[in-house]
C-alpha cells in the first residue's frame, strides 16, 4: 500500500510538472492581457506613459528587441483608404471603428484585417448589416410594449432612440464613413518608431507582453478623448420591460470586447460574433454591459504601466 500510494504521488507531481511546462512563464490558464487606456486615468496620462514605453523599446543601450505587437491611436478618425499610408511599415492585424456621432457613445467595432483596405471595407459593410439587426431588434422590442404606463413610454422612448443610432451607423458604415480610430500592428522597434512620429499618428503603445492577441484585449482612446476616462456607471444590458431605464453618464468604449465583424478574406471564413455594446442617445441612455477591469493586466505586466496604480 504504502508503494501504491509513492507511486501515485510521484505520477501527479509529473503530470503537474508538465503542464506548468507547457504554460509560458509567468502565465496562467485565463489570464487576458489589457493594453489601453484604464477607467480613472487621464488620457494624458496615458500618452505620456505610451511615449515612455517607445523610448524604453528603441533605446540603443538596452537589449536588442524584436518585433512588437502595439496599439496605434489616431489624431482623428480616418477613411478606410487613408490607413495604409497612415500604417506603413507595420504589419496590420485588426482596426478598431466607430461612428462618431453627435451626443451619442456608439458602439466600437473590431475588424480583422490581412489587407487594407479591402478588409476594413468589408468589415464595415458586416458591421451594417449588425446595426440593421439591431434596429430592427429595437423596433420589435418597442412595438411589443402595449401599456401606456411611464414605464412602457420611457421604455418606448429608450428603444426607438436606439433604433435611430443603428439606423444612422449602418448607413455610415455603407457609405465607407470615416470612421476608423486605432489599430492593433506589429513590427521592429525602428518601425514603430516611425510610426509613432507619422502625422496622424497620436501614439504608439508597444505591448511586448502580448503573445496572443486573442487573450488581449485593447482599449484604444478615442479621438476626441482628452480628460479622464470615466467608469461604467451602469451593470446592466438593455432594459428589458419589466426592468428601470438607466440614467447615467456614457460607458467607456469597448475593445475587443465590442462588435465582432468578419470580412471577406479566407482565413476569416465562418467567424462567430462577439455580443455588440449596446449606442446610447439622449435623453433616455441605453447602458452598456460592464467593462471595468483595468488596462494591461494579466502575465508580463511591465514597467512604465499605463495605469499608475498596477502594471500596464
Amino acid at each position: 500500500m504504502t508503494g501504491v500510494a509513492l507511486a501515485a504521488t510521484l505520477v501527479l507531481v509529473i503530470a503537474v510538472f508538465w503542464v506548468d511546462r507547457d504554460l509560458p512563464s509567468g502565465e496562467a490558464p485565463g489570464d487576458v492581457v489589457r493594453v489601453g487606456v484604464v477607467e480613472g486615468q487621464s488620457v494624458a496620462g496615458y500618452l505620456a506613459n505610451s511615449r515612455h514605453e517607445m523610448a524604453l523599446l528603441t533605446d540603443p543601450t538596452a537589449p536588442s528587441a524584436g518585433e512588437t505587437w502595439a496599439l496605434v491611436s489616431l489624431e482623428s478618425y480616418a477613411a478606410p483608404a487613408r490607413l495604409a499610408a497612415l500604417l506603413a511599415g507595420a504589419a496590420v492585424a485588426q482596426v478598431y471603428a466607430r461612428v462618431p456621432l453627435p451626443e451619442t457613445r456608439t458602439q466600437v467595432s473590431k475588424i480583422p484585417v490581412w489587407s487594407m483596405p479591402d478588409d476594413v471595407t468589408a468589415g464595415m459593410l458586416d458591421a451594417a448589416l449588425v446595426r440593421d439587426q439591431e434596429q430592427a431588434d429595437y423596433l420589435r422590442l418597442s412595438r411589443a410594449l402595449k401599456g401606456s404606463g411611464r414605464t412602457e413610454e420611457r421604455l418606448r422612448a429608450t428603444y426607438e432612440a436606439a433604433a435611430r443610432v443603428a439606423a444612422r451607423e449602418a448607413a455610415a458604415y455603407r457609405a465607407g464613413c470615416v470612421c476608423t480610430f486605432a489599430a492593433v500592428v506589429r513590427g521592429g522597434p525602428e518601425a514603430l518608431d516611425q510610426l509613432a512620429h507619422r502625422g496622424g499618428v497620436r501614439s504608439v503603445d508597444p505591448a511586448p507582453e502580448v503573445r496572443q492577441l486573442d487573450r488581449t484585449e485593447f482599449r484604444p482612446p478615442l479621438p476626441e478623448e482628452e480628460g479622464t476616462v470615466e467608469a461604467d456607471p451602469s451593470g446592466s444590458p438593455v432594459p428589458s420591460p419589466g426592468s428601470p431605464v438607466a440614467t447615467g453618464t456614457p460607458p467607456p468604449i469597448p475593445s475587443s470586447i465590442g462588435t465582432h465583424v468578419t470580412s471577406t478574406s479566407p482565413e476569416n471564413s465562418g467567424g462567430e460574433s462577439l455580443p455588440a455594446v449596446l449606442p446610447s442617445e439622449e435623453p433616455v441612455a441605453v447602458p452598456s454591459a460592464p467593462d471595468a477591469s483595468p488596462a494591461r493586466e494579466g502575465f508580463g505586466a511591465s514597467s512604465g504601466a499605463s495605469s499608475g496604480a498596477s502594471g500596464r
